[in-house]
Protein backbone atom coordinates (compact mmCIF):
# COMPACT_ATOMS: atom_id res chain seq x y z
CA UNK A 1 0.00 0.00 0.00
CA UNK A 2 1.52 3.72 -1.13
CA UNK A 3 2.09 6.30 2.22
CA UNK A 4 -1.10 8.05 2.59
CA UNK A 5 -1.35 11.62 1.45
CA UNK A 6 -0.10 13.59 4.39
CA UNK A 7 -2.73 17.15 4.65
CA UNK A 8 -1.51 20.42 6.44
CA UNK A 9 -5.22 21.80 7.64
CA UNK A 10 -4.73 26.19 7.51
CA UNK A 11 -7.76 27.73 9.07
CA UNK A 12 -8.46 29.68 11.60
CA UNK A 13 -11.62 28.66 12.63
CA UNK A 14 -11.36 25.54 14.56
CA UNK A 15 -14.66 24.25 13.72
CA UNK A 16 -13.58 24.37 9.84
CA UNK A 17 -10.47 22.73 11.06
CA UNK A 18 -12.39 20.11 12.61
CA UNK A 19 -14.83 19.36 9.57
CA UNK A 20 -12.25 19.57 7.43
CA UNK A 21 -10.63 16.82 9.53
CA UNK A 22 -13.24 15.08 10.03
CA UNK A 23 -13.67 14.62 5.88
CA UNK A 24 -10.42 13.96 4.84
CA UNK A 25 -9.67 11.14 7.21
CA UNK A 26 -12.69 9.31 6.40
CA UNK A 27 -10.74 8.50 3.28
CA UNK A 28 -7.85 5.53 4.23
CA UNK A 29 -5.55 7.22 1.46
CA UNK A 30 -5.29 10.66 3.61
CA UNK A 31 -3.47 11.67 6.38
CA UNK A 32 -3.94 14.66 8.22
CA UNK A 33 -0.51 15.30 9.63
CA UNK A 34 -1.71 18.26 11.50
CA UNK A 35 -3.38 21.77 11.56
CA UNK A 36 -2.92 25.64 11.65
CA UNK A 37 -4.59 28.50 13.00
CA UNK A 38 -2.54 30.92 10.92
CA UNK A 39 0.24 31.21 8.12
CA UNK A 40 3.01 31.40 11.25
CA UNK A 41 1.88 28.24 12.79
CA UNK A 42 1.72 26.71 8.88
CA UNK A 43 5.24 27.86 8.25
CA UNK A 44 6.63 25.38 11.02
CA UNK A 45 4.65 22.74 10.28
CA UNK A 46 5.15 22.71 6.62
CA UNK A 47 8.84 22.74 7.74
CA UNK A 48 8.74 19.72 10.31
CA UNK A 49 5.55 18.01 8.75
CA UNK A 50 6.55 18.31 4.99
CA UNK A 51 3.26 17.64 3.96
CA UNK A 52 2.03 16.69 0.79
CA UNK A 53 -1.09 18.77 0.18
CA UNK A 54 -2.17 22.06 2.37
CA UNK A 55 -5.59 23.31 2.23
CA UNK A 56 -5.72 26.71 2.97
CA UNK A 57 -8.28 29.23 3.99
CA UNK A 58 -8.18 32.70 2.29
CA UNK A 59 -9.17 34.90 5.14
CA UNK A 60 -6.87 34.86 8.31
CA UNK A 61 -5.93 37.11 10.81
CA UNK A 62 -1.89 38.29 10.62
CA UNK A 63 -1.75 37.44 7.01
CA UNK A 64 -4.23 36.94 4.81
CA UNK A 65 -4.48 33.46 2.59
CA UNK A 66 -3.08 35.08 -0.75
CA UNK A 67 -0.03 36.86 0.50
CA UNK A 68 0.76 33.43 2.07
CA UNK A 69 0.12 31.40 -0.39
CA UNK A 70 2.47 33.86 -2.66
CA UNK A 71 5.44 33.58 -0.27
CA UNK A 72 4.99 30.04 0.06
CA UNK A 73 4.86 29.87 -4.30
CA UNK A 74 8.41 31.63 -4.19
CA UNK A 75 10.02 29.84 -1.23
CA UNK A 76 8.69 26.10 -1.15
CA UNK A 77 5.84 25.19 -3.76
CA UNK A 78 3.62 23.08 -2.54
CA UNK A 79 -0.11 21.68 -3.47
CA UNK A 80 -1.99 23.84 -2.36
CA UNK A 81 -6.19 23.42 -2.34
CA UNK A 82 -7.90 26.60 -1.14
CA UNK A 83 -10.82 26.78 0.84
CA UNK A 84 -13.12 29.66 -0.86
CA UNK A 85 -16.51 31.41 0.10
CA UNK A 86 -18.82 31.16 -2.26
CA UNK A 87 -19.69 35.19 -2.99
CA UNK A 88 -18.48 37.54 -5.39
CA UNK A 89 -15.16 38.20 -3.37
CA UNK A 90 -13.99 35.01 -2.77
CA UNK A 91 -14.62 34.18 -6.33
CA UNK A 92 -12.08 37.15 -7.13
CA UNK A 93 -9.84 36.38 -4.39
CA UNK A 94 -10.25 32.56 -5.99
CA UNK A 95 -9.01 33.33 -9.10
CA UNK A 96 -5.99 35.20 -7.67
CA UNK A 97 -5.08 32.73 -5.85
CA UNK A 98 -5.14 30.65 -8.68
CA UNK A 99 -3.15 32.66 -10.12
CA UNK A 100 -0.31 32.15 -8.00
CA UNK A 101 -0.32 28.76 -8.32
CA UNK A 102 -2.78 27.06 -6.16
CA UNK A 103 -3.87 23.96 -7.54
CA UNK A 104 -7.67 24.42 -7.17
CA UNK A 105 -9.89 24.95 -4.89
CA UNK A 106 -13.65 24.19 -3.11
CA UNK A 107 -16.10 26.38 -1.18
CA UNK A 108 -16.15 26.50 2.74
CA UNK A 109 -18.38 23.36 3.73
CA UNK A 110 -21.27 22.99 5.47
CA UNK A 111 -22.38 20.57 8.09
CA UNK A 112 -26.12 19.46 7.66
CA UNK A 113 -27.19 19.72 11.56
CA UNK A 114 -30.49 17.15 11.02
CA UNK A 115 -28.14 14.31 9.73
CA UNK A 116 -24.40 15.28 10.83
CA UNK A 117 -23.20 15.14 7.15
CA UNK A 118 -21.21 17.39 5.30
CA UNK A 119 -21.53 18.80 1.84
CA UNK A 120 -19.15 19.10 -0.58
CA UNK A 121 -17.15 16.13 1.07
CA UNK A 122 -16.56 13.63 -1.81
CA UNK A 123 -15.32 16.52 -3.90
CA UNK A 124 -13.35 17.67 -1.14
CA UNK A 125 -11.42 14.59 -0.69
CA UNK A 126 -11.44 14.17 -4.59
CA UNK A 127 -9.95 17.72 -5.04
CA UNK A 128 -6.79 16.67 -2.34
CA UNK A 129 -6.20 13.35 -3.56
CA UNK A 130 -5.74 15.28 -7.63
CA UNK A 131 -3.63 17.90 -6.11
CA UNK A 132 -1.23 15.67 -4.61
CA UNK A 133 -0.61 14.03 -7.82
CA UNK A 134 -0.63 17.49 -9.70
CA UNK A 135 2.46 19.39 -10.85
CA UNK A 136 3.05 22.44 -9.27
CA UNK A 137 3.85 25.35 -11.48
CA UNK A 138 5.54 28.72 -10.65
CA UNK A 139 3.02 32.03 -11.12
CA UNK A 140 3.34 33.47 -14.32
CA UNK A 141 2.05 37.02 -14.39
CA UNK A 142 -0.79 37.47 -17.49
CA UNK A 143 0.82 38.92 -20.50
CA UNK A 144 -1.53 41.79 -21.98
CA UNK A 145 -1.13 41.67 -25.68
CA UNK A 146 1.03 44.76 -27.20
CA UNK A 147 -1.55 47.29 -28.70
CA UNK A 148 0.68 47.26 -31.75
CA UNK A 149 0.34 43.52 -31.92
CA UNK A 150 -3.12 43.54 -30.73
CA UNK A 151 -4.22 46.09 -33.06
CA UNK A 152 -3.25 43.84 -36.33
CA UNK A 153 -5.71 42.92 -38.33
CA UNK A 154 -6.57 38.87 -39.71
CA UNK A 155 -7.72 36.73 -42.47
CA UNK A 156 -9.50 33.72 -41.77
CA UNK A 157 -10.42 31.19 -44.56
CA UNK A 158 -13.06 29.29 -41.85
CA UNK A 159 -14.96 31.73 -40.33
CA UNK A 160 -17.86 29.42 -40.28
CA UNK A 161 -15.72 27.59 -38.10
CA UNK A 162 -16.03 26.89 -34.19
CA UNK A 163 -13.94 25.85 -31.57
CA UNK A 164 -15.06 24.24 -28.46
CA UNK A 165 -12.77 24.12 -25.15
CA UNK A 166 -13.13 22.05 -21.94
CA UNK A 167 -11.38 22.59 -18.59
CA UNK A 168 -10.80 21.53 -15.37
CA UNK A 169 -8.17 21.56 -12.25
CA UNK A 170 -5.39 23.64 -13.83
CA UNK A 171 -7.52 25.24 -16.32
CA UNK A 172 -8.40 28.62 -15.36
CA UNK A 173 -4.50 29.39 -16.16
CA UNK A 174 -4.56 26.94 -18.76
CA UNK A 175 -7.52 29.30 -20.75
CA UNK A 176 -5.73 32.41 -19.75
CA UNK A 177 -2.32 31.19 -21.53
CA UNK A 178 -4.22 30.01 -24.73
CA UNK A 179 -6.78 32.66 -25.32
CA UNK A 180 -4.69 35.83 -24.38
CA UNK A 181 -2.67 35.53 -27.40
CA UNK A 182 -5.31 34.80 -29.84
CA UNK A 183 -6.58 37.78 -32.55
CA UNK A 184 -9.60 39.60 -32.08
CA UNK A 185 -11.36 38.55 -35.14
CA UNK A 186 -10.29 34.76 -34.56
CA UNK A 187 -13.66 32.36 -35.05
CA UNK A 188 -16.03 32.32 -32.75
CA UNK A 189 -15.53 29.74 -29.24
CA UNK A 190 -17.65 27.71 -26.97
CA UNK A 191 -16.00 26.67 -23.37
CA UNK A 192 -16.82 25.14 -19.93
CA UNK A 193 -14.42 25.59 -17.26
CA UNK A 194 -15.85 23.57 -14.39
CA UNK A 195 -16.78 25.84 -11.42
CA UNK A 196 -19.65 26.73 -9.17
CA UNK A 197 -22.14 29.66 -10.07
CA UNK A 198 -20.53 33.18 -9.33
CA UNK A 199 -17.39 32.31 -10.36
CA UNK A 200 -17.70 31.52 -14.34
CA UNK A 201 -18.71 35.12 -14.13
CA UNK A 202 -15.94 36.54 -12.16
CA UNK A 203 -13.60 34.65 -14.57
CA UNK A 204 -15.40 35.43 -18.28
CA UNK A 205 -14.74 39.63 -16.83
CA UNK A 206 -10.56 38.48 -15.97
CA UNK A 207 -10.31 36.88 -19.22
CA UNK A 208 -12.03 39.46 -21.08
CA UNK A 209 -9.74 41.65 -19.57
CA UNK A 210 -6.20 39.85 -21.14
CA UNK A 211 -7.44 38.80 -24.37
CA UNK A 212 -8.14 40.78 -27.54
CA UNK A 213 -10.95 38.22 -28.19
CA UNK A 214 -14.09 39.25 -25.92
CA UNK A 215 -15.16 37.07 -23.50
CA UNK A 216 -18.18 36.72 -21.60
CA UNK A 217 -19.90 34.35 -19.40
CA UNK A 218 -22.80 32.93 -22.02
CA UNK A 219 -27.11 34.06 -21.53
CA UNK A 220 -29.23 31.46 -23.49
CA UNK A 221 -29.48 32.55 -27.21
CA UNK A 222 -25.62 34.27 -26.96
CA UNK A 223 -25.07 34.17 -30.76
CA UNK A 224 -21.55 32.80 -31.30
CA UNK A 225 -19.50 35.18 -33.11
CA UNK A 226 -16.10 35.42 -34.66
CA UNK A 227 -13.97 37.72 -31.69
CA UNK A 228 -16.21 36.23 -29.17
CA UNK A 229 -15.79 33.60 -26.50
CA UNK A 230 -18.90 32.30 -24.73
CA UNK A 231 -18.16 30.61 -21.21
CA UNK A 232 -20.57 28.03 -20.30
CA UNK A 233 -22.01 29.94 -16.73
CA UNK A 234 -21.35 27.51 -13.36
CA UNK A 235 -24.52 25.58 -12.01
CA UNK A 236 -26.26 25.42 -16.12
CA UNK A 237 -25.50 23.19 -18.81
CA UNK A 238 -24.53 24.88 -22.40
CA UNK A 239 -25.29 23.04 -25.72
CA UNK A 240 -24.60 24.47 -29.45
CA UNK A 241 -27.60 25.35 -31.38
CA UNK A 242 -27.79 25.27 -34.96
CA UNK A 243 -30.57 28.90 -36.19
CA UNK A 244 -30.52 28.78 -39.76
CA UNK A 245 -27.23 30.11 -41.22
CA UNK A 246 -26.27 31.25 -37.36
CA UNK A 247 -25.28 29.40 -34.52
CA UNK A 248 -26.45 29.87 -31.05
CA UNK A 249 -26.03 28.73 -27.60
CA UNK A 250 -28.78 27.26 -25.27
CA UNK A 251 -28.21 27.73 -21.72
CA UNK A 252 -30.13 25.77 -19.38
CA UNK A 253 -30.60 24.80 -15.64
CA UNK A 254 -29.71 20.70 -16.35
CA UNK A 255 -28.90 17.35 -14.45
CA UNK A 256 -25.27 16.74 -13.74
CA UNK A 257 -23.33 15.14 -16.47
CA UNK A 258 -20.47 13.00 -15.19
CA UNK A 259 -21.09 15.30 -11.73
CA UNK A 260 -20.39 18.53 -13.18
CA UNK A 261 -22.74 21.61 -14.29
CA UNK A 262 -21.37 22.96 -16.66
CA UNK A 263 -20.02 19.78 -18.14
CA UNK A 264 -17.96 19.14 -21.35
CA UNK A 265 -19.68 16.38 -22.73
CA UNK A 266 -22.85 18.16 -22.89
CA UNK A 267 -20.84 20.54 -25.17
CA UNK A 268 -19.21 18.42 -27.37
CA UNK A 269 -21.78 16.02 -27.68
CA UNK A 270 -24.09 19.33 -29.22
CA UNK A 271 -21.11 20.58 -31.35
CA UNK A 272 -20.60 16.09 -32.79
CA UNK A 273 -24.62 16.77 -33.28
CA UNK A 274 -25.12 20.10 -34.75
CA UNK A 275 -21.69 21.31 -36.22
CA UNK A 276 -19.48 18.18 -37.24
CA UNK A 277 -16.23 19.08 -39.45
CA UNK A 278 -16.77 22.50 -38.61
CA UNK A 279 -16.01 22.34 -35.43
CA UNK A 280 -12.73 22.04 -33.78
CA UNK A 281 -12.39 20.51 -30.48
CA UNK A 282 -9.94 21.15 -27.27
CA UNK A 283 -9.40 19.24 -23.89
CA UNK A 284 -7.08 20.72 -21.68
CA UNK A 285 -5.84 20.14 -18.14
CA UNK A 286 -8.60 18.56 -15.44
CA UNK A 287 -9.32 15.87 -13.26
CA UNK A 288 -11.56 12.78 -14.32
CA UNK A 289 -12.82 12.03 -17.28
CA UNK A 290 -16.00 15.25 -18.57
CA UNK A 291 -15.15 15.60 -22.18
CA UNK A 292 -14.00 12.53 -23.31
CA UNK A 293 -16.85 10.43 -24.60
CA UNK A 294 -18.13 13.90 -26.13
CA UNK A 295 -14.64 14.46 -27.80
CA UNK A 296 -14.97 10.74 -28.96
CA UNK A 297 -18.44 11.70 -30.74
CA UNK A 298 -16.77 14.89 -32.48
CA UNK A 299 -14.05 13.16 -33.83
CA UNK A 300 -16.42 10.62 -35.27
CA UNK A 301 -18.41 13.23 -36.39
CA UNK A 302 -15.02 14.50 -38.38
CA UNK A 303 -14.26 17.45 -36.47
CA UNK A 304 -10.41 18.25 -35.24
CA UNK A 305 -9.40 17.26 -31.74
CA UNK A 306 -6.62 18.09 -30.00
CA UNK A 307 -5.38 17.26 -26.23
CA UNK A 308 -3.59 18.59 -23.70
CA UNK A 309 -0.17 16.90 -23.47
CA UNK A 310 0.77 15.80 -20.34
CA UNK A 311 4.08 17.53 -19.47
CA UNK A 312 2.26 20.58 -19.46
CA UNK A 313 -1.13 19.73 -17.93
CA UNK A 314 -1.60 20.50 -14.07
CA UNK A 315 -3.67 17.55 -14.05
CA UNK A 316 -3.92 14.63 -17.09
CA UNK A 317 -7.24 13.01 -16.42
CA UNK A 318 -9.35 14.46 -18.59
CA UNK A 319 -6.94 14.50 -21.61
CA UNK A 320 -5.77 11.22 -21.16
CA UNK A 321 -8.93 9.64 -21.02
CA UNK A 322 -9.54 11.24 -23.97
CA UNK A 323 -6.68 9.85 -25.78
CA UNK A 324 -7.28 5.94 -24.41
CA UNK A 325 -10.69 6.20 -26.57
CA UNK A 326 -9.19 7.59 -29.55
CA UNK A 327 -10.31 10.39 -29.57
CA UNK A 328 -7.94 12.54 -30.13
CA UNK A 329 -6.30 13.78 -33.22
CA UNK A 330 -3.14 15.67 -32.11
CA UNK A 331 -1.60 15.71 -28.84
CA UNK A 332 -0.02 19.11 -28.42
CA UNK A 333 2.46 21.14 -25.28
CA UNK A 334 -0.36 24.26 -24.33
CA UNK A 335 1.72 26.60 -25.82
CA UNK A 336 1.44 25.09 -28.99
CA UNK A 337 -2.90 24.29 -29.01
CA UNK A 338 -3.01 28.15 -30.27
CA UNK A 339 -0.41 28.13 -33.09
CA UNK A 340 -2.20 25.10 -34.41
CA UNK A 341 -5.59 26.03 -33.96
CA UNK A 342 -4.80 29.30 -36.48
CA UNK A 343 -3.00 26.95 -39.03
CA UNK A 344 -6.17 24.65 -38.75
CA UNK A 345 -8.19 27.93 -39.14
CA UNK A 346 -6.39 28.95 -41.97
CA UNK A 347 -5.42 32.19 -40.28
CA UNK A 348 -2.70 34.50 -41.15
CA UNK A 349 -1.80 38.20 -40.24
CA UNK A 350 -2.88 40.74 -43.17
CA UNK A 351 -0.05 42.70 -44.48
CA UNK A 352 -0.77 46.41 -44.99
CA UNK A 353 0.62 48.12 -48.44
Amino acid sequence: MPDPIKVLIVDDSALMRQLLTQILISDPEIKVAGTAADPFVAREKIKTLQPDVLTLDIEMPRMDGLTFLEKLMRGHPMPVVMISSLTQKGADTTLRALSLGAIDFVSKPKLDVSDGTVDQAEEIIAKVKAAARAKVRNSSPPQIPAAETASRPWQFSATHKVVAIGASTGGTEALRELLAPLPADFPGIVMVQHMPETFTAAFAKRLDSLCRIHVQEARDADRVLPGHALLAPGGHQMALVRRGAEYAVRVYRGERVNRHLPSVDVLFNSCAQQLGKNALGVLLTGMGNDGAQGMLRMKQAESFTIAQDEATSVVFGMPKEAIRLGAVDQVLPLGQIGSALLEMLGGHPLVRE
